[in-house]
């Protein structure tokens, strides 16, 4: 998802009176509030009597909480815009997740998740993650947590579920995206330090493999601090790898882009009433004349994918890999008294063309497949490499890149 912090004081009032109501308020508000129900077109009336015929009139009094009640009432309206997998709502202890996030650490097994198409898929696990360690992909649906089926759950639910304490033990079901199957993993749960930003010179090549992990705060600053000893190795250019990343915060996204391209947009904007806003590159960038191949895949989201798209509309780099995720708009988000949130779709990021990847993706201009069961190939592991290794790995979408960059150099120096 690509979030943009909200302006402090802003609050739904319809929300912020339901929540008043379940806090502990009567029928009789909701009566009273029928000149408000009428300008804004909430029923609290209707609402209301709802509520209060839950709580005289259901069988398991046990079950009727209050709080629970709220969280499911406001995720329902917000489910009801029907933007499965991007606006959402967040109770407290996913909004803490989400800022742990932010700062670049986190305790769980380190892995992504959104809905699409009713199911809850794994967006991309997290580098050197509990997730990526026990073979979780891009694409994997989880059916169970812990024996539970989970169907029809909140992704906030699910996030809930699967994260915990490091060291203590979850156990998912989940279906492959490749081979169909359904599978037991038991991953225990872990405090993870991300490394955004990565790279290595491939074995055998003047080529730089830059791999960003995630957008989160900083790997703009990381990319400015690695470029000047990139260009002096890698005369042959760089694979920007953002495979498997599931993106971050616009302002990254800007500011790595920048440091590709020399003038145009990075992106536009476009806000609920049509109006298009341009987002500009930002001077100074340090390689906008270096050779650049894109690698993308169905983890590829938000700020990877905007990014993916303003090299490609700029001609400054060729896309290989496959279809990215489909995140195109930006998640603003409303605080709420409890310390929940609302994540709000508020604009809609198209490319500098003008092209939507909302719920499509951008797909490769060179389409590679991967293996059923190969895993991408990250700067990391390439540090004892022989280039005999690297060339007989089974990461295709690495190799071709590195051709397309050798090919073209080789025809530059005719």
């Amino acid at each position: 998802m690509l979030v943009q912090s909200q302006p402090r004081g802003v609050l739904a009032s319809p929300l912020f009176l339901l929540l008043l109501f379940v806090s502990g308020l009567g029928l009789g508000w909701f009566t009273a509030l029928g000149t408000l129900s009428g300008r804004n077109g909430l029923d609290m009336p209707l609402l209301g009597q709802a509520w209060e015929t839950i709580h005289q009139r259901y069988v398991d009094q046990a079950a009727v909480k209050p709080r629970r009640m709220t969280y499911g009432a406001i995720a329902g309206m917000v489910d009801a815009l029907g933007d499965t997998g991007h606006s959402t709502f967040l109770p407290p202890s996913t909004v803490k997740h989400l800022k742990e996030m932010e700062h670049g650490e986190l305790k769980g097994i380190g892995v992504q998740i959104q809905m699409k198409g009713g199911h809850v898929v794994i967006v991309a696990p997290l580098d050197n993650s509990p997730a990526q360690h026990a073979g979780l992909r891009a694409g994997d649906v989880i059916l169970k947590v812990n024996g539970q089926d989970i169907s029809g759950w909140p992704p906030s639910r699910v996030v809930e579920r699967i994260t915990g304490p490091a060291g203590t033990q979850v156990e998912l079901t989940v279906l492959s995206a490749r081979t169909g199957k359904a599978r037991q993993l038991t991953i225990t749960r872990a405090a993870i330090k991300l490394h955004e930003v990565t790279w290595q010179l491939l074995p055998g090549t003047a080529i730089a493999h830059l791999r960003i992990a995630e957008f989160d705060a900083g790997a703009t600053k990381d990319i400015i601090g690695l470029l000047p000893q990139i260009q002096r190795e890698a005369e042959a250019g760089i694979i920007l790898d953002l495979r498997d990343d599931p993106g971050g915060l616009l302002d990254e996204a800007v500011g790595v882009t920048s440091q590709f391209l020399a003038s145009g947009n990075v992106l536009l904007a476009k806000d609920a009433k049509g109006h298009i806003t341009p987002i500009p590159v930002e001077k100074g960038g340090q390689a906008t004349n270096t050779p650049v191949v894109v690698l993308i895949n169905d983890g590829t989201a938000s700020a990877a994918e905007i990014v993916a798209g303003a090299l490609r509309d700029a001609h400054r780099a060729t896309l290989v890999g496959g279809t990215t995720f489909g995140t195109g708009t930006v998640l603003e988000q409303f605080g709420l008294p409890d310390g929940s949130a609302l994540l709000l779709a508020v604009e809609e990021w198209l490319t500098p063309d003008g092209h939507s990847f909302w719920h499509k993706g951008l797909e490769p201009e060179v389409a590679v497949a991967m293996p059923d069961d190969a895993a991408p190939l990250f700067p990391e592991a390439e540090r004892d490499m022989t280039p005999a290794q690297l060339q007989s790995s089974d990461d295709h979408q690495l190799l071709r890149a590195v051709s397309l960059l050798e090919h073209a150099n080789q025809r530059a120096a005719k």
